[in-house]
């Protein structure tokens, strides 16, 4: 927008020009559809052209746009019965009037509307005066306070039917907006016809010989023609306007439609074409400027009020059109991108290990759901060459594109260090070089990985980042990895301590990811372990479950995050 500013500043002079023509008489402004025209004044010259008292070679078109009218009250047909009966009743003339105008003899007055955005209205009350004591429905009446408490009541139910009727209106254009967005065979060729069709359409209905749109390029500096009808075609090759020093076209963009009633006398205003006389409109979206429409006609003419609004038409038509191209486009770029998302969460998915371990007296299940189509957390477990089990939850940091391609990374890197003989303190350091050495040092991810012997339950692990884990037992909750260490990929030469323990019959390792952690942070991740050793009875997938459902109570704080649940449970008996 910084060509459309800077030529906007050039024209300031020609505005004291335009202001002068308009002081002798060629000039005439609209507003709100009333026309005020002058024709008086002395011989003035600007520029080369020379204009006399009674010339209007110039008008100008300047639109306001009205203020949305909501849904009033006076729209509700039972009201006036409502106010009838209630002077009925009471005795009390109670009115509602438009605008806030309460009358001087009004004893209790109640504003409404504003909240629902309408028009403000009144709900007052006075004696009735219209109404003799013979048609009340009791004889004394009622009292003041009595009367206004139930004109209070009234007006309450009016205020939130106005808001409901408001909100309705609201709804029904947001709706209207839901209208799937479907490509044609061949929707450029479609496009080029169906901008020349309305500028025939329009130019005709208006009696003109040609028409033009031209919008602005990247830089907003320039004016190129994207369509015409009654121009040759060799017009699309010429090159593009300068927007500078484009008088017609600045005045448009501005937002007012110029009229030139004979562009021979006015050739500063910059007329793309040859004729006699000349309509430029904006073409515009609510909240961009796309350039301008032009409408010809070979013969010195003026242009009504109501062909000059269809001309404002065609022009919101033709910006409804590139609009709709534009929709279209993004539209089909959202659909193959969404497509391409499904693709790679579902080769995310199937990365996760679906095949139990084959080892008596064992039981292993995980859980991992991603915040979004693309996470970073997974899950995994193997059996090594030395018939050692490793299960290994890590967690990769970053957007969703970002941690899911990292997750990929540490996923490839923990099965390609796995086949070879390790020790757990190993793998990580190697992993971590492999994240190092592979990225710009801006790829992080958390580890839980632990080697276990199935005959004797002898566990070696180690943890790097934010990750999790603790032997249940009957009664004790041994703690593996609580205290956050360095990431995966923060530096080169990161230390890693492994820590052993011995999984008792009977016992579970669970271990979890950094977003289970947050959900249940403090003594709420102490109720999880309690979870799991009251239902240690229950095989792996049940802990899962329990786990899951634990974590999906209403009453849990739950954020955005990945969450990962691993369960290893040497069984009471092999």
């Amino acid at each position: 927008m910084l060509g459309v500013l800077r030529s906007l500043s050039n024209f300031l002079c020609h505005r004291f020009r335009l202001r002068a023509l308009r002081a002798v008489g060629i000039g005439r402004r609209w507003s709100s559809g009333a026309a005020a025209v002058k024709r008086n004044g002395p011989v003035a010259r600007t520029g080369d052209a020379v204009t006399r008292k009674t010339a209007t070679h110039l008008r100008l078109h300047v639109e306001e746009n009205p203020r949305a009218k909501h849904p009033q009250l006076d729209e509700i047909r039972s009201l006036q019965r409502l106010c009838d009966a209630f002077q009925h009743v009471t005795g009390w003339s109670m009115q509602c009037r438009r605008g806030g105008s309460t009358a001087s003899h009004a004893v209790w007055s109640r504003s409404i509307g504003e909240a629902a955005g309408a028009e403000r209205c009144e709900v007052s009350l006075d004696p009735g005066s219209e109404f003799s004591a013979g048609t009340r429905l009791f004889d004394e009446g009622c009292e003041q306070d009595t009367a206004q408490e139930l004109a209070a009541s009234i007006a309450d139910l009016l205020q939130e039917l106005q808001q409901t009727r408001s909100a309705l209106w609201q709804r029904e254009a947001e709706l209207a907006v839901g209208i799937p967005v479907t490509p044609h065979p061949d929707e450029q060729a479609h496009l080029a016809e169906r901008l020349e069709s309305v500028l025939k359409a329009g130019a005709q209905a208006v009696g003109c010989q040609a028409a033009a749109v031209y919008l602005l390029d990247e830089a907003t500096r320039k004016l190129k023609l994207r369509s015409c009808w009654g121009l040759p075609r060799s017009r699309f090759v010429d090159p593009p306007r300068s927007l500078r020093g484009a008088a017609a076209d600045l005045e448009a963009l501005v937002g007012h439609a110029v009229i030139l009633r004979d562009t021979e006398l006015l050739p500063h205003w910059q007329i793309p074409e040859e004729f006699r006389s000349a309509v430029c409109v904006p073409v515009s979206s609510p909240t961009t400027p796309f350039g301008t429409l032009w409408m010809f006609c070979d013969r010195r003419r003026d242009f009504s009020l109501e062909e000059t609004n269809l001309i404002e038409i065609v022009a919101g038509r033709i910006a409804a059109d590139l609009e709709r191209a534009v929709l279209l486009s993004q539209t089909l770029q959202l659909r193959s991108l969404a497509r391409q998302l499904t693709h790679a969460a579902q080769w995310q998915q199937h990365r996760l290990p679906r095949i139990k371990p084959l080892l008596p007296g064992w039981d292993l299940s995980g859980w991992t759901a991603q915040a979004g189509a693309l996470g970073g957390d997974f899950h995994d477990w193997l059996v090594l060459c030395g018939g050692q089990l490793a299960v290994a939850v890590g967690d990769s940091q970053g957007k969703m594109f970002e941690s899911g391609l990292t997750t990929a990374t540490l996923h490839t890197a923990l099965r390609a260090h796995a086949a070879y003989p390790h020790a757990a303190q190993q793998l990580a350091e190697r992993i971590n070089e492999t994240l190092w050495t592979a990225s710009v040092g801006d790829q992080f991810a958390s580890l839980f990985y632990a080697t276990i012997q199935p005959e004797t339950g002898a566990v070696e692990s180690v943890a790097a980042g934010h990750v999790y884990a603790a032997v249940v037992g009957e009664s004790s909750v041994r703690t593996l990895a609580a205290a956050e260490t360095l990431p995966l990929g923060t530096q080169p030469d990161s230390d890693y301590v492994a820590t052993t323990d011995q999984l008792q019959r009977g016992e579970t390792l669970v271990v979890v990811s950094e977003g289970v952690h947050r959900a249940l942070r403090g003594a709420r991740e102490r109720v999880l372990w309690r979870l799991f050793q009251a239902n240690r009875g229950l095989d792996a997938d049940a802990l899962i479950r329990k786990a899951r459902a634990f974590l999906d109570h209403p009453s849990r704080d739950q954020g955005a995050d990945d969450q990962t649940i691993l369960v290893v449970k040497r069984l009471p008996t092999s």
